[in-house]
């Protein structure tokens, strides 16, 4: 179906948008407008021990179809618009249910601590050659890691009734189609999966020795655009669509947010300003930015998305409202603004650099970091500092970590980012968005929408129901950038000289203290 074909109709998609925070339910059309939405908070999670986080399966379930609904209470009009349903969500959160489709237990959350004792063996061999690849630990922190290990230890029985491993996607589109299958973008995650060639791993990969499943317990995989199937009856009434809709695989949520942003080729780099935060760039070619830390699926078919993550990110921005913003969002209502503007101008009152404040964001320590007992640090503090120097120093620290993950997928991709792009909450915010284009002393752009998990994952629906006929051609339509953000180059020399001889140095200087502190914390550890 050509373009312009599809452009005279006027089709919508629905995306479910399952977030950490929130979900949403989107009504997006063939130009990339979205014409409707209605969100509900996801407050509701579930800590019975500190560090650990889970989430009720069917309160996932019952907040996706209650927005649904939602839509139509205001929207009754555009419901027989809909040509189709997408999925896209929160990556590596994980349930296992049984042959009935009932979930055995609360998702364990990716944000969860909990980690199993001890991980399985994997044969001799596996061990001497990541050994010899000098990355000996990556087996038994992967094990102990996954969530599937914990639940064989701890939850035997639970176990032992395990018919479906599901991710969050995997468990919404077996509520819609009643299909265990999900999409090979969607797959993130302690899992047995083969980045490389975007499917389960072969039989003799060292991943089945390292997790307690078997292959008969993963779903069905459909690349990105595929039919997962029609919606049940039960969906149906559910959501208040038809039954019989088509449901198309979708993707993660990053993934989606990287198309969304129009960031399709290696030069562009998406950031996203997210509870985690994150740099990825989108390319043929599979590209690890740390070795043994894999790309992810695209929604491009058969590309990759080579990320560096900064756990529990832009987290940070929220720890500090919450902790230290109570004047903004007290002073928000009175002044008739939103808090977000307010701090904003906040950090207007602090110059670039935060007089010398500097801060490093290491606040959960993982494999990801430059090492499993990095913490965070905060240095240079003097009189002079307030509280709006941390926060500055909060989005500036944020952005040097970013920044040094886009020069370590530059060296392994060989290719340099010319541009940003930006997602995510922190990409509302101007004062961040400027400070990025100034540390990164690149132009740095929003898209036309905040939304824009939602809108990729609409441009897979496109692409799948033949609305558009290929990635490009969706993109082209459905994508285009906001306010542009130029580097201020007085601003962008003073940040290069801060990175370059004191933020890459902190993590040097205060590591073996950092190593210190977990002898001593954690002795038995």
């Amino acid at each position: 179906m050509s373009n312009a074909a599809s452009n005279n109709r006027d089709e919508l998609l629905l995306t479910i948008d399952c977030g950490t925070q929130s979900v949403r339910a989107l009504l997006v059309d063939l130009q990339g407008h979205i014409r409707a939405k209605c969100q509900q908070t996801l407050d509701d999670y579930i800590s019975l021990q500190p560090g650990w986080l889970e989430h009720d399966a069917e309160a996932f379930w019952q907040a996706a179809a209650a927005v649904c609904r939602g839509l139509w209470l205001e929207h009754a009009d555009l419901r027989s618009r809909v040509k189709g349903v997408v999925v896209t969500t929160q990556r590596g959160t994980l349930v296992p249910v049984d042959a009935a489709g009932q979930a055995l237990r609360p998702f364990i959350t990716w944000l969860d601590q909990r980690r199993a004792s001890k991980a399985p063996r994997v044969s001799p061999w596996w061990a001497l050659a990541f050994k010899a690849a000098g990355v000996s630990g990556t087996i038994d922190y992967f094990g102990r890691e996954a969530e599937l290990n914990w639940i064989a230890e701890h939850e035997p029985e639970r176990h032992a009734l395990t018919h479906k491993v599901l991710l969050v996607s995997g468990w919404l589109n077996y509520r819609l189609t009643g299909r265990f299958a999900d999409s090979v973008g969607s797959q993130v995650g302690y899992l047995p999966f083969d980045f490389k060639r975007q499917d389960w791993a072969p039989a003799w990969d060292w991943k089945w020795q390292a997790l307690k499943v078997r292959r008969e317990q993963m779903p069905e995989l459909l690349p990105v655009g595929g039919l997962l199937g029609g919606l049940s009856r039960e969906a149906a009434e559910a959501t208040g669509l038809d039954e019989g809709l088509p449901v198309i695989a979708g993707a993660a949520d990053k993934a989606c947010e990287i198309i969304g942003a129009g960031a399709i080729s290696p030069e562009i780099g998406a950031i996203s300003y997210g509870t985690t935060a994150t740099i990825d760039i989108t390319s043929p070619r599979y590209v690890e930015a740390t070795p043994f830390v894999p790309p992810y699926p695209a929604v491009l078919p058969g590309q990759y998305n080579t990320e560096v993550q900064i756990f529990r990110g832009y987290w940070m921005v929220s720890w500090f409202k919450e902790q230290f913003g109570h004047p903004e969002l007290a002073a928000a209502p009175m002044e008739g603004v939103t808090p977000e503007a307010l701090f904003d101008r906040m950090v207007a009152t602090v110059p670039p650099g935060s007089q010398g404040l500097m801060l490093q964001p290491y606040w959960t320590p993982g494999i990801r970091h430059p090492g499993p007992d990095a913490r965070g640090a905060v240095i240079g503090f003097s009189d002079v500092h307030t509280r709006a120097h941390l926060y500055r120093a909060i989005l500036e620290g944020l952005a040097y970590a970013l920044r040094e993950g886009k020069e370590k997928i530059e060296g392994r991709s060989k290719v340099k980012m010319t541009s940003l792009r930006v997602s995510g909450g922190g990409s509302q915010s101007d004062a961040a968005m400027q400070l990025s284009a100034d540390i990164f002393n690149l132009p740095t752009s929003r898209p036309h929408t905040f939304e824009t998990s939602g809108l990729g994952a609409a441009i897979a629906g496109a692409v799948g129901l033949g609305l558009h006929r290929d990635f490009p051609t969706a993109v082209a339509a459905m994508t285009r950038l906001g306010r542009t953000f130029e580097p201020n180059p007085a601003n962008a020399r003073l940040y290069d000289e801060l990175y370059r001889r004191v933020y890459l140095r902190m993590y040097q200087r205060l590591g073996p203290l950092y190593g210190e502190l977990q002898q001593i914390l954690n002795p038995g550890d």
